[in-house]
């Protein structure tokens, strides 16, 4: 059943069954069921090295198409996107195991990345500098990198791509995409979109699918013909990547891990803080890297709000994640639920106490309970310094904002972070240089959710990228800085004067 609705939707999305290359076969297995529902073929080495060649044939016109030009692409890749829109959601449902609503939501990201994307077409701009020199004008002005290269994980098999494409081509630069070996349907199904929109406005090349497992990465880490490469992944893939790009002098632009906290205080709407911390916590099963793993409650609200959580997650449906009502489906596999299941066991080693959930469901599939564990102090606590991608919440009890403060930014990620509390000047201090210490952070919202308009990513260990909105579209092009003399006369910087 799985793999004939699969194969339904690239069907209708016009991927079919087609092979994507001549090598290793990439098999695309349902997280709910365990069962196959499709499969592609990765690229082999020399068809590596033929798709960049013609990437970069393409680059050397697209760089001179005019910039709305470009961004014209990327309308259509937005307009094929809100057609396809719930059969490519229920598709990522379908590999990644995300309930229907994420899995929709998430082209929907992609179709509002796009949108904003196309009006940066018309802003991409430098600036106009005063010069110390008599009738100079001094300038900055921003060009394309060339070939970008964008490695994808399997919790947004296709969201994270389109942050970085959609950008990336209307900044000039053609992309070379490669997708988790976990999600590769979902890969070939927004590859088949990209070509038919390329197809119509004359830009083949521009997109590039090179599909296949770690040796991909390796090549396209180590090629000096991609200048950047943009990784999404964990820590130490991260800091292996960083480490041969930097080899090369190239740049690395990476999205790591994230072990996120929510702090909450007396002060706080307990209304908002439970919903917030459940989606936080249990949506995509805990597999984003925004997802809440650790909690601070100030102590005057704290049972409280423990018995309010653990009556929510009580009520949390677990099953097959396209069926309605359900809110949590599966990880993504058997080793992601031994992770899961090992860090329990650490937790109450060191003194952790699972008060909700922590059983691994026999059923068929890879599904668990969310867990809530009462933990002790966070500095005795070895187990919530790591990041474990699954629905495992830590609550830790404190006596105020600063103690919760020292304990949320002691650990080495630093992506998302949130403080729910009415009180301005405990907001004002979360946001300040002495609160949070994470590349996101936010009052009376949770840590996942990000809006596409802001740039995103994190610091410290989570690799300081920053992708999406903003000013992030500066990643993907190179710096500029010009002199024009329009006068008669060669006057010096700095008023040096050099011969007669």
């Amino acid at each position: 059943m799985g793999r004939d609705r699969a194969k339904a939707i690239l069907d209708r999305l016009g991927a079919g069954a087609t092979a994507n290359g001549g090598g290793q076969l990439l098999e695309s297995v349902n997280p709910a069921t365990g069962q196959a529902q499709g499969s592609i073929r990765a690229i082999t080495r020399a068809e590596y090295d033929g798709r960049v060649t013609a990437a970069l044939r393409r680059f050397e016109e697209w760089r001179m198409r005019p910039a709305p030009k470009r961004g014209d692409i990327v309308r259509r890749l937005g307009e094929l996107l809100r057609e396809h829109r719930e059969g490519l959601g229920e598709l990522v449902s379908l590999e990644s195991g995300k309930i229907r609503a994420e899995g929709v939501g998430e082209v929907q990201e992609m179709i509002d990345i796009c949108d904003f994307a196309v009006g940066l077409s018309r802003q991409l701009h430098g600036l106009t500098i005063a010069s110390e020199r008599p009738q100079h004008r001094l300038m900055e002005q921003w060009h394309p990198l060339g070939a970008v290269g964008i490695v994808t994980a399997f919790n947004f098999p296709v969201a994270v791509w389109s942050w970085n494409a959609a950008l990336a081509a209307v900044c000039g630069d053609v992309c070379l995409w490669k997708p988790s070996p976990l999600t590769p349907l979902c890969s070939a199904a927004v590859q088949a979109l990209c070509d038919r929109a390329a197809k119509e406005h004359g830009a083949e090349g521009v997109f590039n699918l090179v599909a296949g497992g770690a040796e991909v990465g390796t090549w396209l880490c180590d090629d000096p013909r991609v200048p950047l490469i943009s990784f999404t992944g964990s820590i130490a893939t991260g800091k292996a990547v960083a480490s041969r790009v930097a080899a090369r002098l190239g740049r690395a632009l990476l999205e790591l891990g994230g072990n996120n906290g929510v702090i909450v205080l007396d002060d706080a709407d307990p209304d908002l803080a439970v919903r917030a911390i459940t989606f936080g916590a249990v949506g995509t099963a805990g597999q984003r890297c925004t997802s809440t793993r650790r909690l601070f409650l100030q102590r005057g609200r704290a049972r409280g709000l423990i018995d309010r959580l653990v009556a929510v997650y009580r009520s949390v449906r677990i099953g097959d994640p396209l069926e309605p009502g359900v809110l949590m489906g599966p990880l993504i596999t058997r080793n992601a639920v031994e992770r899961y299941r090992a860090a329990l066991a650490t937790a109450r080693e060191q003194g952790g106490k699972v008060i909700c959930g922590g059983t691994v469901l026999e059923w068929p599939g890879n599904f668990v309970e969310p867990a809530l564990v009462l933990a002790p102090r966070h500095e005795a606590f070895p187990i919530a310094w790591e990041e474990t991608f699954a629905p495992i919440l830590y609550i830790f009890e404190v006596e105020d904002l600063d103690e919760a403060l020292r304990a949320h930014n002691a650990v080495p990620q630093g992506l998302s972070s949130a403080v729910f509390t009415d009180s301005l000047r405990s907001a004002e201090q979360f946001l300040s240089p002495a609160g949070s210490d994470c590349g996101i952070a936010n009052v009376n919202a949770g840590t996942s959710g990000a809006e596409i308009g802001g740039a995103f990513g994190g610091e410290k260990e989570t690799g300081g990228g920053r992708e999406s909105g903003s000013d992030a579209w500066k990643a993907y092009m190179r710096r500029q800085t010009s002199t024009v003399n329009w006068g008669r006369d060669l006057p010096l910087a700095q008023g040096i004067t050099f011969g007669a």
